[in-house]
């Protein structure tokens, strides 16, 4: 596993993370075992993953309390983020007067005395610009050593623009994979201003996995996709199949894109079993060829570009 620095925090993190969205989560996903969620982190950390990603409505906080546990004697070893704004009730309410219980719940369920970063969980883009009160909380429990550093998860790179330039952020979140591109247009500016990169949906919710077609049904979150939007996803694949090298996993292909990006701190695919895990950091083995992401940029900028497609 290699490492790289998140933004101008003093924190080394592992080029691919853990994304713990499915743990304890029948919610949003299948239904994970207790004792097999805390088996994958175990496996993560021994693979030399340390970044774990989660969020207090990650299944009820299930998913922080799973983590908590499996991370019990092991704190030093990893890097926890978590967020803000999205409740273990699944209510979403940005109140930033909730901010401080937020991240002591948290705290509480993940069993630790600080958290390396707290992100604002997609907030209203009005809270990006820095006209609330809202940073200057993250900022208050930064300095109180309960946070190390702070920023948002966001979709877009008009909101990283908002966010760069008008709070103190260090750390952002942003959804980036090969059929969602245009967050790369705002690289440059975080890097300029030394803020590290966490990709979150690396694999279009399992799409770029390869394992799925426009006849697919889904019972999942994923089900919030049309037969359109399906059509439009599978019509691609092939030309993305053609790239995989022999060995490589069109998985590995779309992690190894966006690690191409130096800057970009890790990437967090989320696990279902062990043999996932273990070609999800495997990623970092190798890098893909200059050629090759000038291919896949201009896959994107062809045909979706200009007709997007919904997440």
């Amino acid at each position: 596993m290699k490492f790289r620095q998140l933004g101008n925090t003093g924190i080394k993190v592992s080029e691919v993370g853990f994304g713990a969205w499915q743990l304890g989560n029948a919610r949003d996903w299948e239904a994970m075992e207790d004792n097999h969620a805390i088996r994958l982190v175990h496996a993560a950390i021994d693979q030399g993953c340390n970044f774990f990603d989660t969020a207090p409505n990650y299944g009820g906080g299930k998913s922080e309390s799973l983590l908590g546990e499996a991370l019990s004697g092991r704190r030093s070893e990893v890097v926890i983020n978590s967020k803000f704004g999205h409740h273990p009730d699944n209510n979403l309410d940005f109140d930033s007067r909730k901010i401080r219980s937020s991240v002591e719940g948290s705290l509480q369920r993940l069993k630790t005395d600080y958290l390396d970063s707290v992100l604002l969980h997609n907030p209203p883009f009005e809270i990006l610009t820095g006209v609330t009160d809202h940073f200057d909380v993250l900022e208050s429990l930064k300095k109180e050593g309960k946070i190390r550093a702070y920023g948002a998860s966001v979709d877009s790179a008009r909101e990283m623009v908002e966010l760069i330039r008008n709070t103190k952020s260090q750390v952002i979140e942003v959804m980036f994979n090969i059929f969602h591109q245009e967050p790369r247009t705002a690289f440059t500016m975080a890097a300029e201003k030394n803020v590290g990169l966490i990709v979150k949906v690396p694999l279009d919710s399992g799409w770029l996995s390869g394992k799925y077609d426009e006849n697919s049904v889904f019972t999942d979150i994923r089900s919030r996709w049309d037969q359109d939007q399906l059509r439009k996803r599978a019509e691609l694949l092939p030309v993305l199949k053609e790239m995989v090298e022999p060995g490589e996993s069109l998985v590995q292909l779309a992690l190894r894109y966006i690690l191409y990006y130096q800057e970009v701190s890790t990437v967090i695919p989320g696990n279902k079993n062990l043999k996932q895990l273990i070609g999800n950091l495997s990623a970092s083995d190798k890098r893909i060829s200059v050629e090759k992401a000038e291919k896949l940029e201009g896959i994107w900028e062809e045909k979706l570009q200009a007709n997007p497609l919904g997440w």
